[in-house]
């Protein structure tokens, strides 16, 4: 019994020192307040953490620049093709049917064009002195005559247009994705709606639809692309 009570007294003694010498690990109070009296007589420590904090505002409205933010604007292009295809614009309009084409003189002339310009000098009658003063800007597909205006589905690639010295040109090439077969009908359908006459030439996978009413005179190149269409437009007067 007395050698049971020999090693039992040390160990409480040695467990009631240790409650006493030190602070709990986790207790962050003790440690925040131990650290605070080691550094109050460093006057640089005590400046840094009772200084107000220094901010640059010609600086503060950079931050966040890489972050992830919505666009300016929506987005917004044409749909893809399976969809254009089978659009409203595409099931809404009744079509008539284009003539049968015949021989296509201007079919040649047509693909060798290298500028809008060109294109709208190439065509039967067409007036070189207006053509070469069009100037290029997408506006010009904006002041087509409402029997040809802009396809709701167009994809404009370039446009151009004169009004100087009594000329009315407008040019406008844009892609579609439509079938030329549709396309053609669509055009035609358009200008005889719109009181045009309308004459139909093809060469090949190239069609030309052309016609007149009164003065003006349009004539329309379309040949396939893709499983679409490319289309260049000429109006010249109306």
């Amino acid at each position: 019994m007395i050698r049971a009570l020999s090693i039992v007294a040390p160990l409480a003694l040695l467990a009631g020192c240790n409650q006493g010498s030190a602070p709990p690990a986790n207790n962050v109070d003790t440690l925040d307040a131990d650290l605070l009296r080691g550094n109050a007589g460093d006057p640089a420590v005590t400046a840094a953490l009772q200084d107000q904090i220094m901010v640059d505002p010609s600086l503060s409205g950079q931050s966040g620049n890489g972050a992830v933010r919505p666009p300016d604007r929506p987005y917004t292009a044409a749909a893809p093709a399976a969809d254009v295809a089978s659009g409203s614009a595409g099931r809404s309009e009744s079509l008539q049917s284009a003539p049968k084409p015949g021989a296509c003189p201007s079919c040649e002339g047509g693909r060798e064009a290298l500028t809008l310009g060109e294109l709208a000098a190439v065509r039967k009658g067409g007036n070189r002195q207006c053509a070469a003063k069009v100037g290029y800007s997408a506006a010009w597909a904006t002041r087509l005559p409402a029997a040809f205006a802009l396809h709701p589905d167009a994809r404009l690639s370039e446009a151009a247009g004169t009004d100087a010295d009594g000329c009315r040109m407008r040019v406008v090439s844009f892609t579609i994705a439509q079938p030329v077969d549709r396309m053609v009908d669509w055009y035609y359908t358009r200008a005889r709606k719109g009181g045009y006459s309308a004459e139909h030439q093809a060469e090949g996978d190239q069609h030309v639809l052309g016609g007149t009413r009164g003065n003006a005179v349009y004539a329309v190149f379309l040949s396939p692309q893709g499983r679409g269409t490319s289309v260049d437009l000429i109006v010249d007067g109306g």
